[in-house]
């Protein structure tokens, strides 16, 4: 639903994740940024989600950046600019978010509950993190 609030967990390792909280109507690009900081990453590289969290290829539901660049090589591909969190996302859902094809960090995202907005209550927000986070980028020394 539109207005109200998606909670997910979103993990990138075994132990380390972050549980935030998104209102319905943000895009999934909106939802990209919300993961990216919640990490401590920059928002410096293409990503997508994918609804075939091992092979993303085969994914029959695809959300990309590359989409919205004009840029796609796959046909069903959509739009993360365009797309919404409650057109995509229902409670249990999973899918794959992957960041920086290069690097390629793979996060496994759960919609874990949607439940009503409470009052004066900022979104996106992160309700819990455990475990940190490794480095984007492996320090290099001159």
């Amino acid at each position: 639903m539109k207005g109200q609030i998606y909670l997910f967990k979103v993990s990138l390792e075994k132990g380390i994740y972050c549980i935030i909280e998104l209102k319905g109507s943000s895009s999934l690009y909106k939802f990209a940024e919300a993961i990216i900081n919640a990490f401590d990453f920059e928002l410096d590289h293409a990503f997508g989600f994918y609804n075939n969290i091992k092979y993303i290829h085969k994914s029959s539901e695809a959300y990309t950046l590359f989409c919205d660049y004009g840029t796609s090589i796959e046909l069903h591909e959509k739009s993360v600019e365009k797309s919404y969190i409650y057109k995509v996302f229902e409670q249990g859902k999973k899918m794959l978010f992957l960041f920086d094809y290069g690097d390629d960090w793979r996060f496994l995202v759960e919609c874990l509950d949607v439940v009503e907005p409470e009052a004066k209550k900022k979104y996106p927000n992160i309700v819990e993190r455990q475990g940190k986070a490794p480095s984007q980028y492996l320090d290099c020394e001159d």
